[in-house]
């Protein structure tokens, strides 16, 4: 069984409207849902065996506080640069390309992408993933490779 977790990034700030976007930081509501949405995966048994993030601040953020509740070294989040901007197409082809010893992978984004992306592996469509939100998929497939 091979689990993905798409999850967007919490609540990011838009106080200082010149900031470039890759740089835009978590607000407080951000600050507070990100180690509150982690705890509850942590509550369900949940453990990634890798964590990707895009490498925006929001979004590497809120990968941070996840990490931190596994018990894992923020130094192991990888952080990928195709996910920032990325379309569907690139989302599955970086999917295509994680480990296959790693099977609960935890990937960490933004909209619209993930929303799309999660809506090609659902059969109820999927209108928008919220700030923080997090989409289960399980597979049975042997690599992750075959997912694409």
């Amino acid at each position: 069984m091979r689990t993905l977790f798409l999850i967007r990034h919490a609540k990011s700030s838009w106080d200082n409207p010149g900031l470039r976007d890759f740089n835009r930081p978590l607000n407080e509501r951000g600050l507070h849902d990100a180690p509150l949405m982690a705890q509850m995966l942590v509550k369900r048994g949940i453990r990634p065996d890798l964590i990707v993030s895009s490498p925006a601040k929001r979004a590497l953020g809120t990968a941070v506080f996840f990490a931190r509740a596994f018990g894992m070294e923020e130094t192991g989040i990888v952080q990928e640069q195709d996910i920032y901007e990325a379309t569907p197409t690139d989302i599955l082809r970086i999917i295509s390309r994680l480990p296959d010893d790693a099977r609960t992978v935890m990937l960490f984004g933004h909209n619209p992408t993930f929303t799309e992306v999660a809506n090609r592996f659902s059969a109820d469509f999927v209108d928008n993933i919220p700030t923080c939100g997090i989409v289960q998929i399980e597979s049975d497939a042997e690599s992750w490779k075959s997912l694409y």
